[in-house]
């Protein structure tokens, strides 16, 4: 078996997806939408079999586009449509954590503008975006600003109509292959995060430098910037100067729940593979299957991904039904599901003994990919102060003033 999926596998074995033993919380087009997700992971399966590599990078983000799947990040009618997206990268992550990544970054990159930009930049840059043409990224971490987005120190200067920024950005998913670049810098710094601004920057720009790969644990498009006096024009920035954090915080509020998803397919996959193991392999004259204990462990992953798998929707079609905030349940979802996925891939590591650590098998694939997710679009550590504060801050408004 290759690093990823292959082809034959998906085929055999087609990808499990919420909608089909979660029925209730999808709509009929969400369940429409299952086909397509299913043949566009045959697609990046097949796609991902030739080689790894830059141009096989563009080429899943072209077929995700020709898929349609990539025109959820910014609809031409109605609001963005969470449970799709989630849905998708529920049947991503069960394949490809590669693809998992160009997908949610291509959303990152391109709902900012759709739900930020005025008339002229949506029509400059979304159609390309949403049929995978041209492949975006959001340029937010720096050196030292991660989860302190409100440090960030990449400056933007204003000369005359246009925009000088210098500074340096970091773990830019997409970044190698990106057209263009959702980024923020610092146009005020005496107002600290009310200074933040929001720029698309394409990637010919003069002064800007992409580096890249970055070699993580898993295959992954993520590199390094370098802007030295990178002059955009004014017509480049997305919002009012000062709306940078609050177009940050929004994006990635928005999409903060599809990680969950990914976790989700990555576990599921992990819990396929486990289940057809412990049937398969035999010791001592009968299945592993059979012995108590790994009955144990997969009882607990099939609870913990239900359980997983419940959170993200709950907090997917909340958003979907228009819920003012779902920051707590998004947070609750990301914690909860990250979390359990690496257990349930764990312990499915586990029960394939040392196969499961062989280069090629899906466990050890899955072992390496899940792990950026815990860390990604807010750690665990800092979902568990989102929670605990949201909570808190309910109890106070409970006591009477004095």
């Amino acid at each position: 078996m290759s690093a990823t999926t292959r082809a034959s596998d998906v085929e055999t074995r087609p990808v499990g997806l919420s909608t089909d033993d979660l029925p209730f919380l999808f709509d009929d087009h969400h369940r429409a939408l299952a086909d397509t997700v299913r043949a566009a992971v045959r697609d990046v399966v097949a796609l991902e079999a030739k080689g790894h590599g830059n141009d096989t990078d563009r080429a899943i983000v072209a077929s995700l586009g020709a898929h349609t799947l990539l025109h959820g990040f910014a609809p031409t009618a109605g609001s963005v449509d969470l449970r799709a997206i989630c849905l998708v990268r529920e049947g991503l992550g069960w394949a490809s954590g590669n693809a998992d990544s160009l997908f949610a970054v291509q959303g990152l990159g391109t709902y900012p503008i759709h739900a930020f930009g005025n008339d002229a930049q949506r029509d400059r840059w979304l159609a390309t975006a949403r049929d995978g043409t041209h492949v975006a990224a959001f340029a937010l971490t720096e050196p030292e600003a991660g989860t302190d987005v409100a440090s960030l120190r990449t400056r933007a200067e204003r000369v005359g109509d246009r925009w000088s920024i210098t500074g340096e950005k970091v773990f830019i998913s997409n970044a190698p292959i990106a057209d263009r670049f959702v980024l923020f810098a610092n146009a005020d710094p005496s107002r600290g995060r009310r200074g933040i601004t929001a720029f698309v920057v394409p990637r010919d720009t003069a002064g800007l430098t992409v580096e890249g790969p970055t070699a993580l644990v898993a295959d992954h498009s993520i590199g390094a910037l370098h802007l030295d006096g990178c002059v955009v024009d004014d017509d480049c920035r997305l919002g009012a100067v000062g709306d940078g954090f609050k177009i940050a915080m929004a994006t990635l509020d928005t999409f903060r729940v599809s990680v969950g998803a990914a976790a989700v397919g990555m576990a599921r996959r992990a819990l396929d593979e486990a289940t057809h193991r412990a049937v398969a392999r035999a010791q001592f004259g009968r299945s592993i299957g059979e012995q108590q204990q790994i009955q144990a462990y997969l009882a607990d992953m099939v609870t913990e991904l239900d359980a997983a798998r419940l959170l993200v929707l709950r907090a997917a079609r909340l958003r979907d039904e228009g819920a003012a905030s779902i920051t707590q349940e998004a947070a609750i979802a990301k914690m909860f599901a990250t979390e359990a996925a690496q257990r349930i891939i764990d312990r499915a590591l586990q029960i394939h003994g040392g196969s499961g650590v062989m280069r090629g098998v899906a466990v050890e694939r899955l072992y390496r990919e899940v792990r950026a997710l815990r860390i990604y679009e807010g750690t665990t550590e800092i979902q568990k102060v989102v929670i605990a504060s949201r909570l808190l801050e309910r109890e106070r408004a409970r006591l009477p003033s004095t």
